[in-house]
């Protein structure tokens, strides 16, 4: 993103389907100026190393 802001960009938004409010507060940090925008954070930890345990617990496979 940083080589977006140094040419014409003028406005971000960043948009996720899922985010851990880690990575809310990490993001927000480095780009303070970016809208994010997420479908839902993932407040129980699912999401902690990858996706796999949200894939699981959609698809039943666990």
């Amino acid at each position: 993103m940083h080589r977006l802001t140094q040419g014409a960009v003028k406005q971000m938004k960043f948009v996720c389907l899922l985010a851990a409010p880690e990575g809310i507060k990490a993001f927000n940090e480095i780009h303070p100026d970016v809208e994010l925008y997420t479908a839902a954070i993932d407040d129980h930890g699912y999401i902690v190393p990858g996706l796999g345990d949200a894939g699981d617990r959609i698809y039943g496979t666990k």
